[in-house]
């Protein structure tokens, strides 16, 4: 199926704000938490969401694609995106070696936390990090297993005054998880 073509219904976008100063620490944050939005660009997975105390992770969205649309007109170095080049093969074959063999309906209940870790890690150890800068006018369309994240706030950058603003749209699949998992 072709997963990039028309859509009948698209879900309200997720919006991306950064200002000057990101990121900083938040009300409640462990230490770890904010080193790895500074030093990790708060690399994820859309659709791997952390739940409970501790955090554990779990697959609760499965997305088509996501597609950036810059809002602002703001400089490079204002937060821009980041992804990892070839980390959707890498998380794409974690969640296969993961879940593949198992009932889609198992799928809710897997804790996925080891499997995501791992899999992360080897994309920071192998995979090329890169920013990706865009202005209104333009899009990116990212692979669903695509690790990415937001850089820090370099000094210098500049943005409007309701700071850089990206949304993302980000449409859940309508497809099985077995044709989703193993999309090409």
């Amino acid at each position: 199926a072709d997963s990039i073509g028309p859509r009948e219904e698209l879900h309200p976008a997720q919006l991306s704000v950064m200002y000057p100063g990101y990121p900083r620490p938040r009300a409640g944050d462990s230490d770890a938490a904010f080193r790895f939005r500074r030093d990790r660009d708060a690399a994820h997975m859309d659709g791997l969401l952390a739940e409970g105390t501790p955090k554990r992770r779990f697959l609760r969205e499965r997305h088509d694609w996501i597609l950036g649309l810059p809002l602002t007109d703001a400089s490079p170095g204002a937060s821009p995106l980041v992804v990892w080049a070839g980390s959707h093969h890498i998380l794409q074959q974690a969640l296969i070696d993961a879940l593949g063999n198992r009932p889609e309906t198992d799928w809710p209940q897997i804790d996925l936390t080891d499997t995501y870790v791992a899999a992360r890690r080897q994309v920071f150890e192998h995979g090329p990090r890169s920013e990706v800068f865009t202005r209104p006018g333009e899009a990116v369309l990212l692979n669903p297993f695509l690790l990415h994240g937001v850089a820090p706030w370099q000094d210098g950058a500049t943005a409007p005054k309701d700071g850089r603003m990206i949304a993302y749209l980000r449409p859940e699949t309508m497809e099985s998880g077995q044709v989703w998992l193993r999309q090409k």
